[in-house]
């Protein structure tokens, strides 16, 4: 499978934001002259805003906005200086507040991630350890980066999953100091709250566990004084919670604070935080206006102010419980999520409340699984309650009809949210949609062999033989990630003429086929003691034994979009039913007919590694051989492959005596040892021992020639498979690692498959993935592929995501 990189995840995640954008929904421009915060203008239209983190509206507060007017005139627009050399009057001011607000002397920052910057890397000492909500905030992610630098163990656990975090716990607690956990208070995208009381309760139990929480969306509508969802949980802040807060979003105004109540702690931060030395220091407007907002904070008027915006969110609540719009968490806090699922729901539901006034974000990968797609709407004190009357009205509209419009529907948001838990489970049996028919089955015996074999199987990486021979192999192991199981789907028209046919397989994958190699080193030391450490259920096209082209399309039937798109729908139920973690399409060249309906069902595109194709192995000498291949590539072969030749005795054989295929074996669980650029499990000597039951496999042996007293060495194998007699396909090998460098053997090996094929008749070798340079040089085409992945959430990616910069 693929190697994410770096560029990869920015090319994605470019990809998904210019989709969004090109719909209408993102990057725009609001043409008001003025705002006063209950609409908006977009494109000439006047739109209620449903979209602002200004919860109780304090950004239009004539009072704050005064008071930022007489700050410019009194001191200028800034006050150009490093505050650790001197402040701007207005700072002591604003100190003096927001002391009285929390019963503590605060550190102001440039904004919340300049603050984070400045406080977890001087706050986490070199023996410490972060454990990370894998939803907390970017720029907590972000400033963590600088730790892994030094050294500091940097983990992640699923979103709230204390038992998850509990186990993190224990295992850092023996060799670490403090145990940081890094939070936030108020989650931005489907508004949901860390738990609190919960997490008190384990710093209890276990006092190396220190609480960091990012609290910019609890800050002013929560709490006394305005002072935030995390701070109001506590009766007095410990030393062992931290929380970082904004002066902006609700409070009104601009710059974060520090809440600490250790106080040589909070010197050490602004003797030493980074951001607090080197960068500008606030504006005096920005001072000047978070300074009369902490004059409201600190009044009776801010709980009239958190009593007005309750009013209102309560009133959205009640609305939209009478509707079947799907609300994925319901509390009291401004942020609502309506989960679509799939992308192109959202974008077809925002633009038709765009259309009807209402101004809505959608939620999109990477804030949220590209599967859980939605539209966040946040409540204000600017939305009156005709406002919010009609945009729950609105949306009981058009929601049942931005579903019909794509495809989708709210059974199919339920499973992609676990919003029930239990779903109707695909049948079997045949089923008739319109114009086509579906057939589904568990077992390639119940397909007609000719049928297979002249659609998919002959174009496939294997034939019908071949996934019975799978079938067989991959069942009935004693280890899980041997046992695998298969679907088969198959989509005709109402004669009966094929449309669409394909193959999928459920089974264990390490997370980390799609990381670097780097990582998978690091993660099989854990899987020593913990075999299935980071790995996920993938319901996959194809399997993790083939590569290639895994379905059959008509591409010249006109019902094929319709196809495509029946599919998607059964096997996305298939996917839920059989409560997978992860659905892959996979093995597509880059430019292919399924792109657009993917994206737009949910599905991220990514790079993998590079096909490697033999597509006229025709040639009677050696000589006429080397004539196919580039000069430069001819005289590789003739200094490093040709000549090595000799040094072996290469056999072929059908079958392998027990004590020839213990070697064989050996010789392939070398390379799984010393080979991680494709990661997967490793398979059992049954597999292998299987093949001698079917006529279409064979072995290509090489035994290192000696001394005829002396039993030959084998040195290297190819376990290669005849699909149809028109494909070769070398699908493992094995190799003694003591001959790669001194005799070539790898890029004999790799002649040796290309001369046999040659013998065979057989003109094309799907060489599959990776060493691609070696097998360029031996006359093999280069074809990019790609994948489409669908997950249920994006814990694991972000999480070895993390581990790979950490590495870097």
């Amino acid at each position: 499978m693929a190697k994410i990189k770096h560029n990869n995840f920015i090319d994605t995640v470019n990809s998904v934001i210019s989709g969004a954008k090109n719909e209408g929904v993102l990057h725009l421009y609001a043409e008001d002259s003025f705002f006063n915060g209950r609409t908006l203008q977009i494109q000439g239209k006047q739109m209620y805003h449903f979209g602002t983190t200004g919860y109780l509206g304090l950004e239009q507060d004539e009072r704050i906005k005064q008071a930022a007017i007489n700050a410019i005139r009194k001191f200028g627009t800034q006050f150009p200086l490093s505050k650790t050399y001197i402040s701007n009057p207005l700072y002591a001011e604003l100190e003096a507040k927001i002391e009285r607000m929390y019963g503590i002397t605060p550190v102001i920052t440039k904004n919340s991630t300049l603050g984070h910057l400045a406080v977890i890397p001087t706050v986490v000492r070199d023996e410490d350890a972060v454990i990370l909500d894998h939803q907390v905030h970017w720029s907590v992610q972000n400033a963590c980066q600088q730790l892994k630098l030094r050294g500091i163990p940097v983990e992640m656990v699923r979103h709230n999953n204390l038992n998850m975090l509990e186990d993190k716990i224990k295992e850092l607690s023996n060799r670490n100091g403090k145990i940081w956990y890094m939070a936030d208070g108020v989650y931005s995208m489907f508004g949901d709250f860390a738990p609190i009381p919960e997490l008190i309760m384990l710093t209890q139990k276990y006092t190396q566990l220190h609480l960091y929480f990012d609290d910019v969306h609890g800050m002013s509508w929560k709490g006394k004084n305005g002072t935030g969802y995390v701070f109001d949980s506590f009766n007095q802040l410990p030393n062992n919670v931290l929380i970082v807060s904004t002066l902006s979003k609700t409070f009104g105004a601009s710059g974060a604070m520090l809440i600490c109540s250790d106080g040589k702690l909070r010197e050490k931060i602004k003797n030493f935080g980074g951001p607090l030395t080197f960068s500008a220091q606030l504006e005096p407007a920005s001072l000047a206006a978070a300074s009369s907002s902490a004059d409201i904070h600190l009044s009776p008027e801010i709980t009239v102010l958190q009593d007005e915006l309750t009013e209102r969110i309560t009133y959205f609540n009640s609305l939209l419980e009478e509707s079947n719009v799907p609300l994925i968490v319901k509390n009291d806090s401004p942020v609502f999520f309506i989960g679509t699922g799939m992308p192109a729901t959202a974008y077809n539901l925002t633009q038709k409340l765009f259309k009807e006034g209402f101004f809505v974000n959608p939620g999109l990968y990477p804030a949220v699984p590209v599967k859980n797609t939605g539209i966040r709407i946040t409540i204000s004190r600017h939305n009156q309650k005709e406002d919010i009357k009609a945009l729950a009205d609105a949306l009981q509209f058009h929601f049942p009809k931005a579903l019909e419009e794509t495809d989708n529907s709210l059974e199919k948001i339920q499973r992609s949210f676990r919003l029930e838990k239990s779903y109707p489970k695909l049948k079997k049996e045949s089923t008739n949609s319109g114009l086509l028919k579906f057939q589904f089955e568990t077992s390639i015996h119940n397909i007609d062999k000719y049928f297979w074999n002249s659609s998919l199987g002959g174009q496939s990486v294997f034939d019908w033989e071949g996934i019975c021979y799978l079938e067989e192999t991959f069942k009935n192991n004693p280890n899980p990630q041997d046992n695998w199981d298969f679907y088969y789907c198959i989509i005709k028209d109402t004669d009966s003429t094929p449309i669409l046919v394909t193959f999928f397989t459920c089974a264990l994958w390490k997370d980390d086929m799609l990381l670097p190699e780097s990582v998978s080193k690091q993660l099989e030391e854990k899987r020593k003691s913990n075999p299935m450490y980071h790995t996920s259920k993938v319901l996959s096209m194809g399997s993790l034994f083939t590569e290639g082209k895994h379905y059959y399309c008509n591409s010249q039937h006109h019902l094929k979009s319709e196809a495509i798109k029946l599919l998607l729908s059964k096997v996305d139920e298939l996917y839920h039913d059989i409560n997978a973690d992860m659905l892959v399409f996979r093995d597509f060249e880059t430019n292919n007919n399924w792109n657009g309906v993917l994206h737009n069902q949910g599905f991220v595109k990514v790079d993998m590694p590079e096909a490697c194709t033999v597509t006229n192995n025709t040639w009677s000498t050696i000589e006429d051989f080397t004539k196919k291949l580039s000069p430069r590539s001819r005289k590789h072969f003739n200094k490093e492959v040709h000549p090595f030749e000799s040094c072996f005795d290469i056999q072929v054989k059908s079958s392998l005596s027990d004590l020839e295929l213990e070697k064989a074996y050996k010789l392939y669980t070398n390379v799984k040892e010393n080979n991680f650029a494709i990661n997967t499990f490793t398979y059992p000597l049954s597999v292998f021992r299987k093949m001698s039951e079917y006529a279409s496999w064979e072995y290509i042996i090489l035994y290192l020639k000696g001394k005829e007293s002396i039993e030959p060495e084998m040195v290297g194998v190819v376990f290669g498979y005849k699909n149809l007699n028109r494909t070769y396909v070398p699908t493992l090998i094995g190799m003694n690692y003591n001959y790669v460098q001194e005799l070539n053997l790898y890029r004999q090996l790799l002649f040796q498959i290309i001369k046999r094929a040659n013998i065979l008749g057989i003109s094309k070798i799907d060489f599959g993935f990776s060493a691609t340079f070696e097998k360029r040089k031996l006359g093999a085409e280069i074809t990019p592929k790609i994948a489409y992945i669908q997950a249920k959430d994006n814990y694991s990616f972000e999480a070895l995501n993390s581990l790979q910069n950490e590495i870097k």
